[in-house]
């Protein structure tokens, strides 16, 4: 876990927080990567996570894990925007440009797998956004702990959901 200190100047801060966001920035653009499409809208969705969390910074508790606390507002802005986007557009399906560890962080899929990738992206795709944000955290195998926090739901409620979407895989791939 990061430990951040208080800081005295407005200069430090800006530093602390820059720092902060270059050693986390695989949070922000798997998270980007994963509520956007086209790479306009992406990097769009990148920059509005960043900006809250500098809104966010000053509020940041150090006692708390900073992942936990990067990936609960970044999950709310890419939900948020996912929202916005929908009611514009009035569809449903959002495809997904980054799937899985390896595509996330920008490793190419094995060609024997690319079916299986493009069906499970399809799956994905088609889930409502909070399971969405569960799956891509359990993905990143987070602790049932972590996914509850940074989702704002209970474990018992994590670990439900996660039993319940590992059998709706099972169904959609029989």
């Amino acid at each position: 876990m990061d430990t951040i200190t208080p800081t005295m100047t407005a200069n430090d801060d800006r530093d602390a927080f820059s720092a902060l966001l270059q050693r986390h920035a695989g949070i922000v653009f798997k998270i980007a990567g994963s509520y956007a499409h086209g790479p306009e809208d992406r990097a769009d969705l990148a920059q509005d996570i960043a900006a809250q969390l500098w809104h966010a910074w000053p509020k940041y508790d150090p006692a708390r894990s900073v992942t936990t606390w990067m990936y609960r507002i970044a999950l709310n802005v890419a939900i948020s925007h996912l929202r916005h986007r929908q009611l514009r557009q009035r569809h449903d399906a959002l495809p997904l440009d980054e799937i899985l560890h390896d595509v996330a962080d920008g490793n190419a899929v094995d060609p024997e797998n690319e079916q299986g990738v493009r069906l499970l992206r399809d799956f994905i795709a088609r889930q409502p956004p909070l399971d969405r944000a569960l799956l891509l955290l359990y993905l990143e195998d987070r602790s049932q702990r972590e996914i509850a926090e940074i989702l704002g739901i209970t474990e018992s409620n994590v670990s439900t959901k996660i039993g319940r979407m590992k059998q709706r895989i099972r169904d959609a791939f029989r």
